[in-house]
């Protein structure tokens, strides 16, 4: 369900409005009958798996650039 309040009313009931976006609910804050943001609950971040590209490194990535590919940066 899409609510949408006045920024008049959101000042004073931020809390309970906090409660119900966290439950879910999508509210639409409006000033001056225009809809200005979007008060919505958060996702819980992604958690990626460590290691997902496949291939190792090997010495040579900590080793300095040769001359010419430093050259190329400059």
């Amino acid at each position: 369900m899409l609510r949408v309040v006045n920024v008049h009313e959101a000042k004073t009931q931020f809390s309970r409005l906090l409660e119900v976006a966290h439950s879910g609910e999508e509210i639409i804050l409006a000033k001056g009958g225009k809809a200005y943001a979007r008060l919505v609950p958060l996702q819980a971040p992604e958690t990626r798996p460590l290691g997902f590209v496949p291939g190792r490194l090997t010495e040579a990535f900590s080793q300095p650039l040769p001359e010419e590919e430093l050259a190329a940066w400059e």
